[in-house]
């Protein structure tokens, strides 16, 4: 295992701020189960980590993602595979989105107008829905 956890090439974080912990794994899974702690428990907590400076944290700490609690901590558990060391990797790889997704540049939005033919399509799709509405009156009977 490496001693750092690598987001991207400006950004790794070491493993001695992340927790790793084996716990029981829940669910089916049989007499293995109930034997083995092959579950991982990763615990990351933002306001201590030396690695980020304080606009990243200020990121995290915004990103709305339900492995983040209010005080600053990453809690994730994986327990998909019987194996111990396939949860590890797959709770850091996790990890690593959580960040990744926090700290990724917000896109602004570019306005751009509507084509000549979508105003056009729309205007002829609301006159045929108006003629459509105005047909629906009271018909009147001279048959009495």
């Amino acid at each position: 295992m490496s001693d750092a956890l690598y987001i991207n090439t400006q950004l790794s974080i070491p493993m001695a701020e992340i927790e790793l912990s084996a716990i029981r794994a829940s669910g089916p899974g049989g007499q293995h189960v109930n034997k083995t702690s092959s579950a991982i428990q990763l615990r990351f907590y933002i306001p201590s980590s030396a690695s980020l400076n304080a606009e990243q944290k200020s990121k995290l700490f915004a990103h709305s993602d339900n492995h983040i609690s209010e005080n600053g901590m990453i809690v994730i558990k994986a327990q998909g595979s019987r194996s111990q060391h396939r949860n590890k990797e797959d709770a850091l790889f996790r990890l690593k989105g959580i960040i990744k997704a926090a700290l990724q540049p917000k896109i602004k939005r570019k306005p751009t107008q509507p084509t000549y033919g979508s105003v056009k399509r729309r205007l002829k799709s609301k006159a045929i829905r108006s003629e459509k509405k105005s047909l629906r009156g009271k018909v009147e009977r001279d048959d009495f």
